[in-house]
């Protein structure tokens, strides 16, 4: 039997410039068989929407005209994709003809064809892969430094202008809701990050960063190894979170640093805590009170969002084991060595050698583009112990 495509890593296709699943497309026979299953029950709801109608009730064609469009979303791309495999098998066939011009051409061809099949599959696999309603919001980045003193507090400034630069780059909106820092060390600063998709892109960036280099306070040449901390979570801005004021504690206090006279005399900062969760957060960046309460709360409503998310996300996910991780911030998840020039992303074994790259934002595209390819795949492996695969709700 003629094959349909290469499957040998030696002799996979070479693939379009930008694909989300370069090198590692993969559709399993149980998940070819749920696509047919699926295009058998697409193919009857046609049948039926183009028969005799008059006896069908209005709420009966309204449901089925709603299945056949989100099948549709899932059966079209797959449709094109079996006559891409047809394709092959013809090219294969044309590549043992005796005129050599011939066998050229279906070389060409075919490669152009492979090409077809890898964008198809991930439209597909696109189209399959469950939507994760928090990764169209915004964000809430945290960064916190962790072990290593000024040395960390030096690397947390620097992460801060990574993701600066990254957040121009892709036309976000960044804005301060809390920072202590103290100079160019930054012990904490808490952002929210507006735009579109934010949190989908940064959503990986959880976890203990760990830098690798020579601190400029170094007499002797000795390499220091130093932590930050990153947490990203979803703004829930728009979520229905309930958060009862009986289950609020509300301390205020003076706000300490720079700030001129007022910050120090009077009690604007805020510190409130959710006590069925044990969920701290406090604000003092704001002269205001109310501001700092509002700006606090923000925080809070994320951090319970995010905390239900991964309850639920643990539920579903509870049988098998990630590649990513969990993305939590106890996780480590990235070493930056200055003196290799190297940035690991030891989650998915990744490594690239673009230190300058990495830390002035523009590099970071590359290794977020890493973790979304694993991230589907895993998604993707997970469908193969699943009994059922739904088209995509609208």
């Amino acid at each position: 039997m003629t094959q349909r495509y290469a499957t040998t890593a030696q002799s996979k296709p070479a693939l379009p410039p930008g694909s989300e699943l370069a090198g590692k497309s993969n559709l399993t026979a149980k998940i070819h068989e749920k696509l047919k299953i699926m295009q058998y029950k697409h193919n009857k709801i046609m049948e039926q929407m183009t028969g005799d109608i008059s006896g069908m009730e209005r709420e009966d064609m309204a449901r089925l005209a709603k299945e056949q469009s989100s099948m549709g979303m899932i059966v079209v791309p797959y449709e094109h994709l079996l006559k891409l495999y047809s394709e092959l098998i013809e090219l294969e066939q044309m590549m043992s003809a005796d005129d050599p011009d011939l066998r050229r051409l279906a070389r060409e061809e075919r490669q152009e064809v492979l090409e077809n099949v890898v964008t198809a599959e991930n439209d597909i696999i696109n189209a399959l892969l469950p939507k994760d309603s928090a990764e169209s919001a915004g964000a809430i980045l945290e960064i916190r430094a962790g072990t290593g003193g000024d040395e960390a507090s030096i690397f947390c400034g620097d992460l801060l202008h990574m993701y600066e630069k990254y957040a121009q780059l892709r036309k976000w909106k960044l804005e301060t809701m809390s920072m202590d820092s103290e100079g160019d060390k930054i012990k904490e600063i808490v952002l929210k990050v507006s735009g579109r998709g934010v949190f989908g892109v940064l959503m990986f960036e959880s976890g203990v960063h760990r830098v690798q280099r020579v601190p400029a306070t170094e007499t002797q040449g000795r390499v220091h190894t130093s932590t930050a901390t990153v947490a990203v979570l979803p703004h829930a801005a728009n979520v229905n979170i309930v958060i009862k004021e009986s289950d609020l504690r509300i301390d205020v206090f003076r706000a300490s640093g720079k700030g001129g006279q007022h910050v120090n005399t009077t009690d604007s900062a805020v510190r409130i805590t959710h006590i069925p969760t044990g969920i701290s957060v406090e604000n003092q960046q704001e002269r205001s009170q109310i501001q700092n309460r509002e700006r606090a709360m923000q925080v809070l409503r994320a951090r319970m969002y995010e905390r239900e998310r991964s309850r639920l996300d643990l539920e579903r996910r509870a049988s098998r084991n990630k590649l990513i991780g969990s993305g939590d911030r106890s996780e480590k998840c990235r070493t930056y060595n200055y003196a290799q020039n190297r940035v690991t992303d030891h989650r998915i074994n990744f490594s690239m050698f673009n230190i300058e790259g990495m830390m002035n934002g523009t590099a970071l595209q590359i290794v977020i583009d890493q973790l979304r390819i694993q991230h589907d795949l895993d998604e993707l492996a997970s469908m193969d112990n699943f009994d059922d695969i739904s088209p995509p709700t609208q």
